[in-house]
Parts: structure tokens; sequence; C-alpha cells
């Protein structure tokens, strides 16, 4: 459903006319080199497109002018191959709309000892050159992400992409649809939030929908269309008995499946990239939608359960940063502790809503009670999640700005197995350790719902962050509680000042 390749990155290069023609042709020359190299790296998931060497403050103005009004350009990366004087970017820079990363490298990688002159020496400036350009974007207030590094190197190309995939999420937010089925969970207030803000800052557009709405498309499924979910569901997934065709559950799955075909229908009709649904708003639904959720947010849809819309945004924004990759996105919630002397665990889980792209092995299709709500029991997948290192991320609005915050946890397998818990689940050790990360999670306000990935990474959210201009908070290994809570104070401080800077 997601494919990165529709979206590209200009490589520009900042030089000036002083060098005279033939210098310039070379710089354009490694400039298509690098370009192309960028392009075919493996580690960046967009085009790379080379474009014409940058001399003057026009030319400058006008690529970032075709940058903004291009949609498939997701953002600029800019090197400066010479000396480039930086006052020829600033008219073009205070226009840009587009996030920009800056690639401090040089074409070749060594000195040249036994041949290096001064003709060597003027064209090679990137040391310099690119110092001049860093000045005038800090100047300017302008956040952007630098790499340091050869363009060569597996490391440099890693980060390029990192950023690239942030730049795509970014892009995907812009304009997208969200879809909230019922308003959020009565009285809870970290799903709350103001829509207008987050349309200004983060560019999704969140539209609401009553429940009847949906149902109206639920109740038009046709029952080829429900026959043709439910052998999907039979195809992919092992499904137990009572649901399958004969079994006294069957009728439970198809409108499991009809609530599917439904919701799929609304969400294309609409354009919409996530949704949200809550429990304490189902009229006319006959169970809460489970399955159709899992295997929704599977296909790259974003969701938040109990109305939270900011959350369901976040899950599209890690969808798309992932999309190619293995390890998995889902929404997730903080729901149970484990206190042991072999180390103190959190169990993640939900009622339902759990996404199949993160389990270990092919996911159960089971029916059983949910125990709130007050609707018939709704059928789900059932799994356990893979192992290994990944994010928690949550975002909230704090009043004045938006915090997100990040913690990293490894996933590992349950101490025991769990015949009677109905959920799909992961088990995790917080970094540091589950003290230190509770606190500081809690200290910052974070959410009990989360975005949970093993392919994103802190560097990719962080990215995301830079290109939203908010608050970003990363709870690892090297957290300690004292200064963590430091760091929140001078971030207020910070944050107060800086809405009338």
């Amino acid at each position: 459903m997601i494919d990165l390749k529709q979206y590209e990155v200009w490589f520009v290069t900042g030089s000036q006319h002083l060098y005279g023609p033939q210098t310039l042709e070379t710089v354009a020359q490694h400039s298509r080199e690098i370009a192309g190299a960028l392009g075919a790296s493996a580690a960046i998931p967009v085009k790379v497109i080379f474009k014409p060497v940058l001399t003057t403050p026009e030319d400058i103005r006008t690529l970032c002018l075709e940058a903004n009004s291009t949609p498939n350009c997701v953002g600029l990366i800019t090197w400066m191959h010479t000396f480039s004087p930086a006052k020829m970017w600033i008219a073009g820079l205070s226009l840009l709309k587009k996030p920009f990363l800056h690639l401090h490298t040089q074409y070749g990688r060594e000195i040249p000892w036994s041949s290096i002159d001064m003709d060597f020496m003027n064209l090679n400036q990137s040391a310099h050159g690119d110092r001049e350009f860093g000045f005038i974007v800090s100047r300017l207030r302008l956040n952007r992400k630098v790499v340091v590094g050869h363009w060569s190197d597996a490391q440099t190309q890693k980060e390029i992409g990192v950023w690239a995939r942030a730049a795509c999420a970014w892009a995907d937010s812009q304009g997208a649809r969200l879809a909230r089925f019922g308003d959020n969970m009565r009285d809870v207030a970290v799903t709350e939030g103001n829509k207008v803000s987050a349309q200004i800052q983060l560019g999704y557009d969140v539209y609401g929908y009553g429940v009847g709405d949906l149902v109206k498309l639920v109740n038009e499924a046709t029952e080829a269309e429900i026959t043709e979910t439910v052998q999907a569901y039979l195809d992919e997934y092992d499904v137990v008995p009572e649901l399958r065709p004969g079994g006294g559950k069957h009728a439970s799955l198809r409108e499991g499946a009809a609530i599917e075909v439904g919701l799929r229908n609304f969400l294309k009709a609409g354009n919409f990239k996530a949704f949200t649904t809550t429990f304490e708003d189902l009229h006319g639904l006959p169970q809460l939608p489970g399955l159709a959720v899992q295997r929704l947010m599977r296909d790259g849809y974003g969701f938040g359960a109990e109305g939270d819309w900011k959350t369901s945004a976040l899950v599209r924004a890690m969808k798309v940063m992932n999309a190619g990759q293995e390890g998995g996105v889902s929404f997730m919630e903080d729901y149970t502790y484990h206190f042991s002397a072999t180390g103190d665990k959190v169990l993640g889980a939900h009622m339902l809503e759990i996404c199949e792209s993160i389990a270990v092995s092919k996911p159960k299709l089971e029916i059983h009670p949910l125990g709130i709500g007050g609707k018939a029991d709704p059928v789900r997948l059932v799994f356990d999640a893979r192992t290994g290192s990944a994010v928690c991320a949550s975002i909230m609005d704090m009043g004045q700005r938006y915090r997100l915050v990040v913690n990293v946890v490894d996933v590992v397998p349950t101490d025991a197995p769990l015949p009677k818990l109905p959920v799909a689940r992961a088990l995790w050790l917080p970094r540091p350790n589950l003290k230190v990360a509770a606190a500081a999670w809690i200290f910052a306000g974070g959410a009990h719902h989360t975005g949970f990935s093993y392919s994103i990474t802190p560097e990719h959210l962080r990215d995301f962050a830079e290109m939203a201009n908010i608050e970003f908070l990363l709870i690892d290994e090297k957290t300690e509680v004292e200064s963590f809570k430091e760091k929140l104070r001078w971030n207020d401080l910070y944050y107060h000042l800086a809405q009338g800077i």
C-alpha cells in the first residue's frame, strides 16, 4: 500500500562563478556521480534526483520554490562542493517549505599526497564551504539534519536513508485525512488535543463521523464481499474450528468480515490514511472492530483506540517510515507489569487492536468475550510478538506544543505460555530498566497509547520531530531520572521563550 519510490529527494550542490566554467563542469560531474550512487543505494528508499549546480541567489530561490510546488519531492540534500557564499542562500532557504539534509562530504575520500596542488584545493573546498552554509542555516534558525562522512560509506548512506524515510512520512502527513468514528473515550485526558493546532503544526486533517456513517457501509457489504473476505481469513490464519464454515460461531466471523468490508470501503472512498474507533460508541455494530482494525493496520493504515487520533497519525507516519522493511509497526499500549527478580518487564497489548505485522508466527483467529462495551464477542487475531530491539513512541498535546517521547525496549519471550490471554501481546524490558524508564515516561507525560516498531529507530523519530518542529525526548540505556527531569525543565523554558522569538 505504501510505495516510497513514488517520492524523490533533490541533490543540490552549491558553488560560485568565481571558479570558472571548467571547474563548475567538474563540480557538476562529481555531483551527478554522487547523486547516482545515493539513488542506487539500497539504504535510501527514494529516488535521488541531480539538480544543476547553483551559483546565484536567483537560481537558489527558483529551485526552492520549485521544490515547494513539486508534490513528490519530499526534501533536498544540500552539499557545497566548493565555497558557496551563503548570502546567496538566504532568500531561497527563507522560502523553502520542504525538509533538507546537509551532507558534509567531499568528492574524493583521501588527500592525494604526492599530487595535491592549489587547483585541487580550490576544487575540493567542502571543509569550509559547508561551514559557510552551516552558518547561514543556523543564523536563519532552520531545522535540518547534518550528516558527516564520505558519500560512498555505508553508514553515511544509512543516515541519509533514515532521514529520507522520515521525510516521506512528513510528506505523507501533509493534507492526510484521519477519520474518527465517535468521539474520544469519555473523561480521558491524554487522547484529547487541539485538532486545528495539529493541522497547523503537523499537516494532517481530522474528520469526525457518527458510527452510523460506518454502520451504513457495513450493512451494505454484499454476501460476495463478505465471503471473499472470510476466504482470505481461512487462507491466511490458523482459524479455530468454531469460526470455520459449519462452526457454531461462523456467523460471528461473517459479522467481523462485514465490518472489515464496510470500514475498508469507507476509508478508501474518503481517501483516509488513519482512523480511530471507541468501544463507548458502537451503536449499530454487532461487535467492536478488532480483526478489521488489525488487518487495516497491516495494510498501512494508522490507528488509535478510544478516539486517539494523535496516535493514529503517529502510527501512520511510522508505517510510512517502515515501508519495505522487516519488523512491522503496530498500535500498542503498556498494559500490565511483571516485577520480578529476573527483570522487571512490561506486557504490551490492547483489547483487540494489535497489528499482525509484528507477529512471530502465523496468527490464530479466535473469538472471545471482550468484558467491556456490552457487545457481542468479537473476533480477533491472537499471537506473540517477535523478540528483539524495538521502540515505543508517544505524542502528546502539552497545551503550547507537541511532545514526542520515545523509549527503546527489548522484546523478550514470555516467561511462560499465556493460554487464557485472548489478545495479541509483546513482553519487553524497557531501557535502561522499568524503574527509570517508567518514571521518566511519567515525568514527560507520556501517553499509555504508543506506536510500536522493531525497524523504526529513535533516529527516524528524531528526524521526524525536527521536520515537525516539535519537542523530542528519548529514554534509553543512558537515561537518568534527575537529568531527564532537568531536561524537561529546560525544554519548558526554551519552548516558552521560543513562542516569542
